[in-house]
């Protein structure tokens, strides 16, 4: 018997995204949708065999992504989510949601914070295999020396995502935004001017 979700689409000012959730609401996936072989091959990791019908995503949802991408990046942790995994990978998702919009953190910072400071390999393996995007921040984490690595969603979102992080979370302290994006060895998102 194939479990059932919802497939919901939305344009974004980054590409139409993709949210599927379930009859209890929850969000089980979220991606691009020039990336939606990826979607459809976690979800298949996570829950085998599966069906998805055109439906409605969360009203919570979908008001959260919408005030995400106009300046109130903390709304997405309002978003119930079952994204499924390991108990590691809920591990390293449940860290991810805790980085502050407009901050980044590497892989072995990461895996310091899990207490298992050798690990960083396997966080960056449970980082992208995030069903999850936005909502569960993976593009919050970058490379030790402070370089963009990969994201399921391609590196000029990624780079768009931490500016638009960047420049609200400066804006919403009083600050004045940013240039182009760049990321500092301190975990700040900064300035590459």
């Amino acid at each position: 018997m194939s479990v059932r979700f919802q497939l919901d689409r939305w344009t974004s000012p980054i590409g139409t995204i993709l949210v599927v959730s379930d009859a209890d609401g929850m969000v089980r996936a979220l991606d691009f949708e020039d990336y939606e072989n990826r979607m459809n091959q976690l979800l298949r990791l996570r829950w085998g065999d599966y069906a998805l019908a055109d439906g409605p995503a969360p009203t919570v949802a979908m008001r959260a992504l919408k005030a995400y991408f106009e300046g109130d990046l903390g709304a997405v942790a309002t978003v119930p989510i079952r994204a499924g995994g390991t108990a590691f990978q809920r591990d390293v998702w449940e860290a991810l949601r805790a980085i502050p919009a407009g901050t980044t953190t590497s892989y072995g910072r990461l895996a310091a914070k899990l207490g298992r400071p050798k690990a960083s390999r396997a966080v960056g393996l449970a980082n992208g295999s995030n069903p999850i995007s936005i909502v569960v921040p993976c593009h919050r984490v970058i490379g030790s020396d402070g370089t963009l690595t990969g994201y399921g969603g391609g590196l000029p979102r990624k780079q768009w995502l931490l500016k638009h992080e960047c420049d609200w979370s400066d804006h919403l302290s009083g600050g004045v935004a940013m240039g182009p994006v760049a990321t500092s060895g301190a975990g700040r998102v900064a300035s590459a001017a």
